[in-house]
């Protein structure tokens, strides 16, 4: 596996004619999206030996839309130039070398669709569109020309090789001209023949009509008289061919000196080889071609299928070809090839290489016409990464152009060694995971739901389990069984059942032997287990822990639950992220400390990531569900939000994570520390991998349809872009293709939950079916695309702007019709007339033939008499009644019926079926009205009103018309009343519902129906879940309280997480009972008011709940020491406004102050009192502090521990005092934070420890805290010492300042250091005076000289050098086994190099002393049993580095004689010599003891 970074690019652009060209020299360009991918192909690669030649080495970046041409310039000397053509309407000329834009034009007001760099003139570029516009652009001189040679759209176009004026243009209907640029773009030949797009055009490398023996009278296809015009045979148009291929299926070769076609080669229909195709995919034929330079007389053609043909044209009545890769079966393409261009390497190999809708870019070798390498390629985002826990180094690939691919990433022949899966797909692969031991098993989830396994070794489809999610598959996970799958015996069922979560909320269960039986939601098991009485949250996440036991699932409002098998009892909730949870990972547990996977990392809709530690909850498997909501870890950097997390197999504690913020991190979870920043993709990171084989390498994919292999050590940067370059990375990220509102179909509007995690609004759908337009960015057979208008990069607003601002033209052109009458004074006479003319006439034809000529009319009386008065009439006589159907109102009740018919009818011919309705009421068929008018459609209210004349069923059946008329014409709420007439209460509700209208619904429900009606309650909780996942948490609030499910009601205020909306949550839950979630919200809004620096508000927060009287004392005390901070004008004070009265105070001791304080505001006064709260706070527990934790937080911490000791000091429990107060102390000393440490020294023991030890009583050895006191006293005497040391070496109290506000843990080491370096001739320098007081600390630093504790400080030390050791060891030697695998690999001398490069800073004892594996096993073994012997008690309590404090001593002494006594300094040579054999110590051991 060769190290190298590597790139999975987007699939070339289809249905463009000429979108990749190639340059001698070995660079390949190809049309990706907006962008063009350029790729280095022969020795120049630099690839490994034995492995394909080729490289993708970057990306030309700039255009804002689909790039539809892109060619090199093929002029020596500037093979550096090419120039592309997008749909955004521009030309641009690029330096691929410095891969930026050399010069631009935008002179096509149409879209681009064919693009072409003169072979004969350096400067020009030809670019024709689909209006038929062609422009020349001369760049060098910044000159245009301007051609209309016909009205139609142009296809392609080809500029001569031998002639510098001449272009040939094909058209979409088949017509092929040549033209003369300098000529004004005059017609020289106008060639018929083809009947349909020309895709590609072709000149004959030689000029002249020699080189083809083509007889020339030949041709019976082609009419005697040639094309176009007669013109002179000038040298220009005399002698050369031409090739065109077009969609006819045929292949045409013209004579230009004729201006005909001599030849006619029809494409054969060949026998789909290979068969990896898509049956049901229907594609047009492409048929692009390719004149060999050197081989004149052959030919190269794309076919029906993806394969290529090499004519042979020397007897043209023959029509011969040659199969490319006949011996090698699936070597071909599987779909139509669109583009064919020729590459000459470095090493002069002549190549050919295609690019196809298989989404492959395959390279062919023309002396064999075998195919050398294919270049994979993604057609939509890549959402899932997943390696292979079996087949090492098999990476699944979930993509969105519905396909899977399995990438061995550790072949030796082919980088890119890629299999596609697509049968039974037929969507975005939105999640993937391989089984855990079975080979090949690959699970796989997709955007519409369905839940598949493939057997990635075999051809057969996937089995596809009959349960779908409702909506997108967002994660798989294997597990254990749970009830009811696990209640079988052991053979009835599988050992590990897959879990699938949708974007819905619901964890299914599926049963991988019966994918065709009913999967179950786990749902049931956790309500029924745990007897929930509340609404369980939405799930987006799920994630088992290794050991099968754990099952962690995230939520949609940010909580986390853990739960134990077999039952998935509730062990604890994580209240920690306040948005949706994106990503959940579990610690691996094959690393040198076991301890470390009990870590769970998770990452949401907020960029901030959290690392917990559940040891401690899973060990004590408490009988009722924790909350916790204290992390472990912090990890902020990330701006945007996250998706996900990876930790590394090969280190401890080590984790890379994925954010839409468009970079990938990777962090030191232990030290939280951001370590190296991936910023190399282009769009917003969806999934990241850690490679299972080497340590620096990891993978990636983004919805900018890329994978990136990328390697930790080659990166620039350690954290992400904050400002300006997150901006940099957001505009590079816009300026991916935009969808255009004019062509794009109308949205269909899904709105999945977690959608906004990771779906965003991807551009793989832009495409219409119709058109070769579709395919710029994608597969036409690809993804119809939701638009989502939570995105926080949505490109929504693109879509509606054109639409929104036509609805406003549209708007004013109105009101100017509407507002032109006003302008004339209004008139009475017209609206009279108005009113007359609305007065129609019911009968107006029997009307008008009552008013025709009188011959008519007296005509008419002579028939009637005749009907009336004769007994029988005769045919003529009934001819004319029926003629004159008006005389029906004065014959028989037939005859008029008859006139009714004729005058309604014609009623609604004219647009008025009110009419019609009324003629026949007349008539007296209500019924027949009725069901006319239902019919058309046109039913009324007054219809509906007469309904019931007609009978009781009839108005039922009237009424239910109506009120599907009225859905139809979107009157819902109008519908639901006319419902509501005759009783149909429940149709009505659930109308409204299911056209969203809530309120209404609502209304009618409560208004109608029983209070208890089930009907009701549905109604909130679903009007509630929209309006909650849509943001509005307030009405979603009130529509869980009128549900009665107070909880969810508080839950979802709290939501939004401010102070406000935490404080309103905290009040609504104490009012309803919910005691607990009052407390934590109460407490959370505290915390946030705390960030807020709002004292008076923190305190208001925790009035609300009667158990935080506890934490009110924590914050009471925290606000006391802020001010005792700023008061002596120290960092850690500053920036709090708003105290309290009571904390301005400052007269007597600090611990005096605190106790007056809660006595007068918090009334504590009696020892009960104190010892209630002491229980209480005692339980809540803090993760200790590191050098990254946040000060505001660390000082929260550090009160909480200094409040009990001020408790227990008052029901005089003096060893919890000192316990308490020894957390304090080492809490500041672990984050480094010196100035905490002496103040909480000088504020709680201003006089020192004696009183304490008073307290304790010397006599009682028994006492549990003396071994807590000595550590406390021991740290007293460590700050007061390094306070001398800086006393004595800078008199300049300024400087001691800085140095007590820049202390962190591991700096006296280097301190010493740079104070060595600093040390003058001490009798040259003037001694300074001790104090008395600095006399009795430096006399009391014997207490420091602890045998014990230097021991174990050194024991603890060789542990864990002894275990770096054996990580670089482990590193190292996979690194080497790494090498021998790539065969014929770079030479062995190589691993070495890189180990002597490992650690530098111990470079000369590694060379001296090569330490073999056994010898470090004993160390390890020596160093572990020497610890165990020590007492718990000296171990419980960490104790200030003895050998530091050594070492501080005797650099006082050297520097000042004088000042430590020759005793101690001996006393401190003797430990030093004893305990200093680790790195750190040895050589200033020797620096001191020679």
């Amino acid at each position: 596996m060769g190290q190298e970074p590597r790139t999975l690019p987007p699939s070339p652009n289809w249905y463009c004619t000429r979108c990749s060209d190639a340059v001698p020299g070995g660079l390949f360009g190809f049309a990706a999206r907006t962008s063009v991918f350029l790729v280095r192909v022969g020795p120049g690669a630099g690839t490994t030996p034995g492995t394909p030649a080729f490289r993708v080495i970057g990306e030309l970046v700039g255009h804002t839309e689909r790039v539809s041409g892109f060619t090199f310039s093929h002029h020596p000397g500037q093979y550096n130039l090419c120039a592309t053509s997008s749909d955004d309407g521009t030309v641009k000329i690029w330096d691929v070398e410095t891969k930026t834009v050399v010069t631009e034009h935008a002179l096509h007001q149409h879209t681009i669709s064919a693009l072409h760099w003169s072979p004969r003139v350096k400067d020009l570029i030809v670019s024709g569109d689909e209006k038929g516009i062609v422009f020349c652009y001369w760049f060098n001189r910044n000159d245009s020309q301007h051609l209309f040679i016909e009205p139609r759209t142009i296809f392609c176009l080809t500029c001569s090789p031998h002639h510098e004026d001449l272009v040939a243009i094909g058209y979409k209907d088949g017509i092929v001209v040549i033209i003369d640029i300098s000529k004004k773009g005059e017609v020289i030949h106008r060639l018929r023949g083809h009947d349909d797009e020309i895709h590609s055009i072709a000149w004959c490398p030689l000029p002249g009509e020699d080189c083809l023996s083509i007889n020339q009278e030949e041709n019976s296809e082609e009419p005697e008289i040639p094309n176009g015009k007669l013109i002179a045979q000038t040298p220009v148009t005399k002698g050369c061919y031409l090739a065109t291929g077009s969609k006819d299926q045929t292949i045409r070769i013209w004579s230009c000196s004729r201006g005909r076609g001599v030849m006619v080669l029809k494409l054969p229909f060949l026998k789909r080889r290979g068969g990896g195709v898509d049956p049901t995919v229907k594609e047009r034929l492409w048929l692009t071609l390719y004149w060999p330079r050197d081989q004149p007389t052959q030919l190269v053609s794309s076919c029906f299928g993806g394969e290529l043909l090499l004519w042979d044209l020397t007897q043209s009545w023959r029509r011969k070809y040659t199969l490319f890769s006949t011996s090698s079966e699936g070597q071909n393409h599987s779909r139509i090839v669109f583009n064919l261009c020729p590459l000459q390497t470095e090493d002069n190999k002549h190549l050919l290489l295609s690019t196809s809708m298989d989404r492959d870019v395959k390279c062919w070798d023309l002396a064999t016409l075998e195919c050398c390498w294919t270049l994979p390629s993604l057609g939509g985002f890549a959402y899932s990464l997943a390696f292979s826990p079996v087949d090492v180094g098999c990476l699944a690939i979930g993509v969105g152009d519905g396909m899977i691919r399995v990438w061995n990433t550790l072949s030796i022949k082919n980088n890119y060694d890629v299999k596609n899966f697509w049968q039974g797909v037929k969507s975005k692969v939105t999640a993937l995971c391989w089984h855990p031991n079975k080979e090949g098993c690959l699970a796989f989830g997709t955007d519409d739901g369905k839940v598949g396994l493939y057997d990635t070794y075999s051809s057969k489809p996937p089995q596809i389990s009959s349960t779908y999610h409702k909506k997108t598959v967002y994660t798989l996970a294997w597990g254990p069984p749970v009830p009811p799958m696990s209640l079988g015996g052991e053979g009835d069922r599988p050992s590990l059942t897959l879990y699938s979560c949708g974007g819905e909320g619901i964890v299914l269960q599926h049963n991988p032997w019966k994918l065709s039986g009913e999967a179950f939601d786990i749902n049931k098991l956790i309500r029924d287990t745990n007897s929930f009485k509340y609404k369980l949250p939405v799930h987006t996440e799920i994630s088992w822990k290794a050991d099968g036991k754990i099952m962690a699932l995230g939520n949609e409002d940010g909580s986390i639950e853990i739960f134990q098998v077999p039952n998935l009892r509730l062990i604890c909730t994580i209240q920690q992220h306040h948005k949706l949870v994106n990503t959940i990972s579990w610690h691996h547990d094959h690393g040198s400390q076991p301890e470390l996977s009990y870590l769970m990392a998770s990452g949401s809709n907020n960029a901030v990531i959290y690392v917990h530690n559940l040891r401690t909850v899973l060990e004590s498997n408490p009988e009722a569900p924790v909350t916790i909501t204290e992390p472990y870890r912090t990890l902020s950097g990330h701006t945007a939000k996250i998706t996900s997390l990876a930790w590394s197999p090969h280190h401890d504690g080590r984790l890379v994570s994925a954010s839409y913020d468009g970079t990938a991190q990777v962090w030191d979870i232990l030290r939280e520390e951001p370590l190296y920043n991936f910023r190399g993709h282009r769009g917003r990171l969806l999934c990241v991998a850690w490679s299972p084989l080497d340590p620096d390498c990891i993978y990636s994919g983004a919805d900018d349809f890329c994978v990136y292999k990328w390697l930790t050590s080659m990166q620039v940067h350690s954290r992400p872009p904050q400002g300006k370059k997150s901006i940099e990375l957001e505009k590079k990220r816009l300026s991916q293709p935009k969808p255009k509102a004019k062509k794009k179909k109308k949205p269909t509007f899904r709105v999945p939950v977690k959608q906004e995690s990771f779906d965003g609004n991807e551009e793989e759908g832009i495409k219409e079916n119709s058109g070769p337009v579709e395919n710029g960015v994608s597969d036409q057979e690809g993804e119809e695309e939701a638009q989502e208008p939570e995105s926080p990069f949505s490109k929504e607003p693109v879509i509606s702007t054109p639409v929104s601002s036509g609805f406003e033209k549209s708007k004013v052109t109105i009101n100017n019709k509407v507002t032109l009458p006003k302008k004339e004074p209004p008139k009475e006479k017209p609206e009279a007339l108005i009113k007359k003319r609305k007065a129609r006439s019911m009968l107006p034809l029997s009307t008008s033939l009552d008013h025709r000529s009188k011959e008519e009319l007296h005509h008419d009386c002579l028939v009637l008499a005749t009907a009336k008065h004769c007994r029988e009439l005769n045919e003529d006589v009934s001819a004319d009644l029926e003629e004159r159907f008006h005389l029906g109102l004065f014959t028989d009740r037939a005859t008029l019926y008859r006139m009714i018919e004729t005058e309604g009818k014609g009623h609604l011919e004219n647009g008025h079926p009110e009419l019609f309705h009324q003629l026949m009421l007349w008539k007296g068929d209500l019924k027949g009205v009725l069901q006319t008018a239902a019919e058309r459609g046109e039913l009324t209210d007054n219809l509906v009103a007469m309904a019931p004349v007609a009978g009781y069923h009839v108005w039922l059946w009237a009424v239910e018309a109506f009120a599907k008329q009225l859905c139809f014409q979107d009157q819902y709420v109008k519908a639901a009343s006319h419902l509501l007439s005759i009783h149909k209460v429940y149709e009505a509700v659930e109308l409204l519902k299911s056209n969203h209208f809530y309120r209404e619904a609502i209304a009618v429900a409560k208004a109608r129906l029983r209070p208890e009606d089930p009907v009701l309650k549905d109604l909130y909780l679903t009007w509630g879940t929209i309006l909650e996942r849509d943001g509005h948490y307030a009405i979603a609030a009130k529509c869980y309280l009128g549900a009665t499910s107070p909880y969810d009601a508080a839950k979802v205020l709290a939501k939004k997480g401010d102070a406000a909306s935490l404080k309103t949550a905290a009040e609504l839950a104490a009012i309803v009972g919910e005691d607990e979630l009052s407390a934590s919200l109460a407490l959370r809004c505290a915390q946030e008011l705390l960030l807020a620096k709002n004292w008076v508000g923190a305190q208001e927060a925790l009035q609300l709940h009667e158990s935080l009287q506890s934490q009110r004392l924590v914050f009471c005390l925290l606000e006391l020491l802020c001010r005792h901070l700023e008061e002596k004008q120290l960092p850690e004070g500053k920036g709090f406004s708003s105290y309290h009265a009571w904390a301005t105070g400052t007269e007597g001791p600090f611990v005096q102050r605190v106790t007056e304080v809660w006595k007068s505001i918090f009334n504590l006064d009696t020892p009960e009192q104190y010892q209630a709260v002491f229980q209480k706070l005692q339980n809540v527990q803090y993760p200790s502090a590191t050098n990254n934790t946040p000060s505001k937080q660390l000082l929260l911490h550090i009160c909480h521990d200094l409040t009990l000791a001020v408790l227990s000091q008052q029901v005089a429990s003096w060893d919890e005092a000192v316990q308490a107060l020894l957390r304090a102390v080492i809490r500041s000393y672990d984050s480094g934070n010196f100035t905490i440490m002496q103040e909480v020294y000088s504020a709680f023991l201003p006089d020192g420890c004696d009183y304490l030890r008073d307290k304790l009583g010397q006599t009682d050895h028994q006492s549990p805290a003396i071994p807590a006191f000595k550590s406390l006293e021991a740290f007293f005497i460590y700050g007061r010492l390094y306070e001398i040391w800086w006393s004595l070496s800078s008199p300049c109290p300024e400087s001691s300042d800085s140095a007590r506000a820049g202390h962190g843990r591991t700096l006296s080491v280097e301190q010493l250091d740079s104070a060595r370096a600093e040390e003058t001739d001490p009798e040259a320098a003037p001694q300074p005076e001790l104090t008395e007081e600095s006399k009795r600390v430096l006399s009391a630093c014997k207490e420091l000289f602890s045998e014990k504790h230097a021991s174990l400080q050194n024991s603890r030390r060789t542990v864990a050098e002894v275990q770096e050791t054996l990580a670089e060891m482990i590193r190292q030697h996979q690194k080497s086994q790494l090498c021998k695998s790539t065969a014929n690999g770079p030479d062995k001398n190589e691993p070495e190099q890189e180990e002597d490069l490992a650690s530098p800073q111990s470079h000369k004892e590694e060379k001296n002393e090569m330490v073999s594996l056994p010898e470090l096993t004993k160390r390890l073994t020596e160093a572990n049993k020497r610890m165990a012997d020590f007492p718990e008690s000296i171990k419980t309590w960490p104790f200030p580095d003895v050998l530091e404090c050594c070492l501080v001593l005797l650099h006082i002494g050297s520097q000042y004689p004088g000042c430590v006594t020759q005793e101690m300094q001996q006393q401190a040579q003797e430990l030093l010599q004893k305990y200093s054999n680790t790195k750190a110590y040895k050589r200033h051991c020797q620096t001191f003891c020679t």
